[in-house]
């Protein structure tokens, strides 16, 4: 087993650190996610909390991890009898990103299931858990029904196994850390709602810093033992600190005032529901214990609210976390001195006990955060047309559904239809590999008209694997959308901008709720530019359309065929996907010789591939020349207009944007 890097030994990092220790001191503060850039030690300090963890007594030969002391009375490898246990080590399990469902939870045997009426179950990752980490690196590209077993897990402290009736529970009680890269992609707001804690992080500026992460790490990747027994006696103090603050934990007195203040901030900042009041009030009472006090203070809520309130407050993917400290210092203020409460800065780990300032390997590049993009280039554009500035988005709007036609096969999602391993069900066929959705009719009735030949003479049905069938079932796809905009001169007027980013936006906020894959290309002054490559981080495609100037001809075919190779490439990336082409476009086409007829061919290449394609017409005016539907059906798509667009416009658009396309031809 490889020697983890030492969890004392990360540099900076102090609210990372901080909020892992709070939830080894109580695991019901719910878990942590970790957001930031890469190479910012996310998953190396994750990985050292693991060997700071006090040993687990267990049932000997239990695969759930029972405690000898309590026993699951409904686990599955139970009665246990009342005894002396074993111990071990507290384990750190990861979560891979393409894990299955059965991986998650645990498989059951249907076939003994049906034939014999036995519960064979094949324990799954939360089971190995229970009582430990559960690491899941890259949270926000896990699928969202893994995500929701997990965290439903997480919440009720048990796992549930359902197929068919057959019904298999046992305990799963662990500490949840789930970290992710923005730039890949958010989690929904709902998901986000159910980690207790979440931490920002950033690589340090300071060189000296820098200097140091650099020097620790060299020194652990040379002789990782060595290292690691450097750091022994610090890693063995913080291992005491957290036994001794299990300890203290139940006797930490959350008064009234602390309680006051808990609310009044959480209404302060207007968070939904209730959960982030219960678990300021965990975690307020975890930093009392983990300093060493019996009461808690202003500052442990007024740290809990810090690391507990950022994500609660989005109300949109394109809000960054964050709190206001100036309105959070005025509220407490204002509720202070209601309770026996006040704040003691003289105390012992006075303002919530939070780690030495000394911390962590950045297991990475290090990198800086990448700075907001500033258009396709400064310089002005070939045609001597003078570029503008950006403009600004109009307001965004709930836009009307656009989907791809047909079936499809790609990742879950919730635009266009497809086969997937959720939904409604549809049909059955044999299984290929492991059966993993059992079609009971199906199977019963592939089984029946064999029943003499095998002999069965008692009330068991006799089963053969050749008569098991996998349900088909139907549900939706995430598809990748591909925004090709038009930035041209022909487009900057600053009120038809506006209404043009503000469209693209909606659309983009669309893509997010539908788990849509965006990419985004755009076209003006000589050439076409890929502003962002296909990614699930629509808050990326929202800065680079803000920053978008306007300005220069309309190389419309090349706007086009900078689209048909961004689609090139990421089908060979992604088969599975399919892709909507969204072109937002007044449908002009100047520069070079016959930009007209050169736009159309590039639209044919789309036809004849049958990729989905909807033209958002742009066109304004008394006057119009109808270019933007003359290219949709070149692209065998749809055209629609910006107040078509809007789901309560009285305007029809079909759903299957291929459907009637033909009309625009």
């Amino acid at each position: 087993m490889s020697t983890p890097f030492p969890f004392t030994a990360v540099v900076g990092q102090d609210d990372l650190r901080l909020a892992l220790l709070l939830n080894a001191v109580s695991p019901a503060v719910g878990g942590v996610l970790v957001r930031g850039e890469k190479g910012t030690a996310k998953s190396t300090a994750v990985r050292a909390l693991s060997a700071l963890l006090p040993q687990v007594s267990v049932v000997p030969g239990c695969r759930f991890s029972c405690d000898p002391a309590a026993p699951d009375p409904s686990c599955p490898d139970g009665p246990h009898e009342a005894g002396a246990g074993a111990s071990r080590p507290a384990r750190m399990v990861e979560l891979p990103v393409g894990a299955s469902e059965d991986r998650l939870v645990g498989a059951l045997d249907i076939e003994r299931a049906l034939a014999e009426g036995v519960k064979a179950f094949e324990p799954g990752l939360l089971a190995d858990a229970h009582r430990g980490i559960l690491y899941v690196d890259e949270v926000n590209l896990l699928h969202d029904h893994l995500v929701d077993l997990l965290l439903d897990a997480a919440a009720m402290g048990a796992s549930y196994v359902e197929r068919e009736g057959v019904s298999v529970r046992h305990a799963a009680r662990f500490l949840l850390v789930g970290t992710m890269n923005p730039e890949e992609g958010e989690l929904r707001p709902q998901l986000l709602d159910r980690f207790g804690l979440t931490v920002e992080v950033a690589a340090s500026r300071e060189p000296d810093q820098r200097v140091e992460v650099v020097r620790r790490r060299l020194a652990y990747d040379d002789d990782p033992a060595g290292f690691a027994a450097r750091w022994a006696d610090e890693e063995a103090a913080v291992r005491g600190r957290i036994v001794a603050a299990r300890e203290l934990l139940p006797q930490v007195r959350l008064g009234d005032g602390a309680l006051r203040q808990i609310a009044a901030t959480c209404a302060a900042f207007e968070v939904d529901g209730m959960r982030a009041d219960i678990v300021m009030a965990r975690t307020a009472t975890a930093l009392a214990a983990w300093a060493g006090r019996t009461d808690v203070l202003a500052e442990d809520v007024r740290q809990a609210a810090l690391l507990a309130l950022p994500h609660r407050r989005r109300r949109n993917p394109f809000d960054a976390p964050g709190l206001d400290e100036d309105k959070l210092d005025e509220t407490l203020e204002q509720f202070s001195g209601e309770g026996d409460d006040d704040p003691d800065p003289d105390g012992p780990g006075g303002g919530g006990g939070r780690p030495a300032p000394d911390d962590g390997p950045q297991d990475g590049d290090g990198g800086g955060a990448a700075q907001p993009e500033t258009g396709e280039g400064g310089s002005p554009q070939a045609s001597g047309a003078a570029e503008q500035q950006p403009v600004r988005a109009a307001e965004p709007f709930r836009t009307k559904v656009l989907s791809v036609p047909g079936l499809g096969e790609g990742a879950a999602g919730r635009r266009s239809r497809a086969r997937t391993e959720h939904g409604r069900t549809t049909g059955a066929r044999r299984p290929r590999g492991t059966l993993t959705k059992l079609h009971l009719a199906a199977t019963v009735q592939a089984a029946a008209p064999h029943q003499r030949a095998r002999g069965r003479s008692g009330p068991g049905l006799v089963l053969r694997r050749d008569d098991l069938r996998q349900a088909t079932r139907e549900g939706r796809e995430g598809n990748l959308v591909l925004f090709v905009v038009d930035a041209s001169g022909s487009m900057a007027a600053r009120q038809r901008m506006s209404a043009v980013k503000g469209a693209v936006l909606s659309l983009l906020l669309d893509a997010y709720q539908r788990r849509d894959k965006v990419g985004l290309v755009t076209f003006r002054g000589a050439s076409a530019d890929v502003a962002l490559p296909p990614t699930s981080s629509v808050d990326a495609a929202a800065v680079r359309l803000e920053s978008l100037p306007t300005g220069g001809r309309t190389p419309l075919a090349a706007g086009l065929l900078k689209a048909h190779e961004v689609l090139r490439v990421d089908r060979l990336r992604d088969p599975a996907r399919r892709a909507l082409v969204v072109v937002v476009t007044d449908g002009r086409a100047t520069g070079g010789p016959e930009p007209v007829a050169l736009a159309g061919r590039a639209a044919r290449l789309f036809a004849a591939e049958s990729v989905a394609s909807v033209v958002v017409d742009c066109e304004s005016g008394p006057v119009r020349l109808g270019l933007a539907g003359r290219l949709a059906g070149e692209l065998g798509g749809t055209a629609v207009t910006l107040d078509e667009l809007r789901a309560d416009s009285i305007a029809g658009l079909v759903r299957d944007v291929q459907g009637t396309s033909r009309r625009a031809a």
